[in-house]
């Protein structure tokens, strides 16, 4: 017996491939895709297996490189330029791996994906870090400035070029032209929206090594001396990382420090675990800016994402976005199928239904349902459509124009002990109908507002509502100087229906509030909202201010203001015996 046991605890012990053993070499500014291709292909010969890196430097370029076309959610864009994309680590179809990375760093050339995970399970990926020799974000800090002239200095990274008097960005295997800026105010510590116009619309010469003077006409309040611009090319064509009908999957003390055209997507995955995953600019690098939009996006996706301990600093659009996705019918044949389209020009191309789902009908204007069924079949016919057929009949009411939500692909949500910061977007979107739990984290200078829970099915096309939503013992710190800085609910539903409402169920207690201008919440279309217990600290006399319209059942009690002023909820649209309060009601 003893035999047998210790033969099958050997059967079951994962299998050590060492990637040196296949070519990879640190620290030799080597090409590593080929190797690190046959190490992954080793990796599969086992039912078990840890790939360990050797520490140190590792360069990928995309010659050798695996490459895969991919449809992205929220990044892909509406063109006919190919989507093959090119991957330092592409597991498909590999189950119980971990890769090991040691510490090293991940050097990647191009526009390249750090790691793609397809159909795989059970995937653990650790110690490791991602950089790109040249990223896709500029930065030049402003040295002098006047009405007609600015003198800058580029970052090393920022490789540049000027043509017949205009700016020009390069990298390996790339050029832009088109700038999208953002602004890094030093003094304040905030990222704020700005414009590239001037720099484009001016005369541009290289007076030294990385310094650049620009001849034109500049307002005086547009840019200051030490202040920093943040550019990038405005087209989305990558992703830092991928995850696509996988499941199981951990992620853990991984530090991105750039990525390109989106952060690191899980689409139509199960159970996907961040702990102590970092998305900033790597020490001593000197850069400001991490990633390009989001730092973790979630589309689609079911069973639990855990998001703990991790850290985002410097990105160009929300750390975090959680949600599913409206798709439009466009047609219902006389068997009762139905066509049904992407409508949003960057999220298509890949399955948003399976066979045996759940789905909801929803009122793109009211965003509420209209009936529910389960899919006998659903296949993708084209890009941009799919078609879908039921399990019995199509509810009555039911036409083209009705949007469409799945329900199984809906996730838990638990965001815990992580800090969101430095960014001019929002901090947290998330739209699950399944418990979302927001707990424990600091949200330091969000130019937007901290948390925005929407729904939509017009614009983004990103759903759906919300059940169960507790928002407990947060630090929200300075957020909202580009707008509001009040955790934000928002459904973007046109036609206000009396007695229904988007969302249910949203418990925020126990946070604190350093607010710059008092608003603290801003609700819309919510049955059952509680905002009690918290701490709001604001200036002297600011008080504290919530907005709620067209709510029921809101409890807004017990909060402290730590200055002197007023508590005020302004209601609109809903009557005063809706609202249990002890701050002063104001019914506009």
């Amino acid at each position: 017996m003893c035999i047998l046991f210790f033969a099958h605890a050997s059967a079951q012990s994962p299998v050590v491939i060492r990637a040196v053993d296949y070519g990879v070499k640190a620290n030799s500014h080597q090409n590593a895709a080929p190797a690190l291709q046959r190490a992954l292909e080793a990796c599969r010969q086992y039912a078990s297996s840890v790939l360990v890196l050797p520490p140190g430097r590792i360069d990928v370029w995309p010659e050798g490189a695996a490459a895969r076309e991919l449809y992205i959610s929220n990044c892909t864009e509406n063109d006919s330029l190919s989507k093959i994309k090119h991957i330092a680590f592409l597991l498909e179809d590999h189950n119980n791996l971990t890769i090991d990375g040691k510490g090293s760093l991940i050097m990647l050339h191009g526009k390249m994906i750090s790691f793609a995970l397809l159909k795989s399970h059970n995937i653990r990926i650790q110690n490791i870090a991602f950089d790109y020799e040249r990223p896709t974000m500029s930065e030049l800090k402003m040295i002098r400035v006047s009405e007609n002239r600015i003198e800058a200095r580029m970052h090393p990274d920022s490789r540049f070029t000027i043509d017949n008097g205009k700016l020009v960005f390069y990298g390996e295997g790339w050029e832009t032209r088109k700038f999208h800026t953002i602004l890094f105010d030093a003094l304040a510590d905030q990222l704020r929206y700005s414009t590239a116009a001037p720099l484009m619309e001016a005369k541009a010469r290289q007076t030294a090594v990385n310094t650049v003077v620009f001849e034109g006409m500049f307002k005086k309040e547009l840019y200051k001396a030490g202040d920093i611009l943040t550019i990038r090319d405005p087209y989305r064509d990558n992703c830092g990382g991928f995850i696509e009908q996988s499941r199981d999957v951990v992620l853990y003390d991984v530090r991105m420090h750039y990525m390109h055209g989106l952060g690191i997507v899980s689409q139509f995955a199960e159970n996907i675990t961040l702990r102590r995953v970092t998305v900033a600019p790597r020490p001593g690098s000197g850069r400001i800016i991490a990633a390009f939009a989001d730092c973790f996006h979630f589309s689609g996706c079911r069973g639990k994402v855990i998001i703990d301990s991790c850290r985002t600093s410097g990105s160009h659009d929300d750390p975090v976005n959680v949600h599913g996705t409206h798709l439009q019918i466009t047609g219902i044949n006389a068997g009762g199928k139905l066509t049904v389209r992407f409508m949003h020009h960057q999220t298509y191309g890949f399955p948003a239904f399976f066979k045996n789902d759940s789905i909801a009908f929803i009122n793109p204007q009211t965003l509420l349902p209209q009936g529910a069924a389960v899919l006998r079949s659903a296949r993708l016919i084209n890009s941009r459509e799919m078609e879908l057929e039921l399990k019995g009949a199509l509810p009555e009411g039911i036409k083209r124009g009705s949007c469409i939500e799945n329900l199984t692909w809906t996730p838990e949500v638990r965001i815990t002990n992580s800090s969101f910061e430095r960014t001019n977007t929002r901090g947290i979107l998330v739209t699950s109908r399944r418990k979302v739990v927001i707990e424990n984290n600091r949200f330091y200078h969000t130019g937007m507002a901290p948390i925005l829970i929407a729904d939509d099915a017009g614009n983004w096309f990103e759903s759906g509502p919300v059940t169960d939503v507790t928002i407990r013992n947060n630090r929200f710190e300075e957020c909202g100087y580009n707008g509001s800085g009040a955790i934000t609910i928002a459904p973007e539903n046109h036609q206000l229906v009396a007695g229904k409402y988007v969302h249910h169920n949203i418990r925020i207690t126990g946070n604190l509030f350093k607010s710059i201008n008092g608003e603290v919440l801003s609700a819309r279309s919510v049955e059952g909202l509680q905002f009690s217990g918290n701490v709001i600290s604001t200036t002297p006399g600011a008080g504290a201010t919530i907005r709620l319209t067209a709510c029921n059942n809101v409890t807004v009690l017990r909060n402290k203001l730590t200055a002197a002023g007023l508590s005020q909820v302004i209601i609109k649209g809903m009557s005063p015996d809706a609202i249990k309060t002890d701050g002063k009601l104001i019914n506009q």
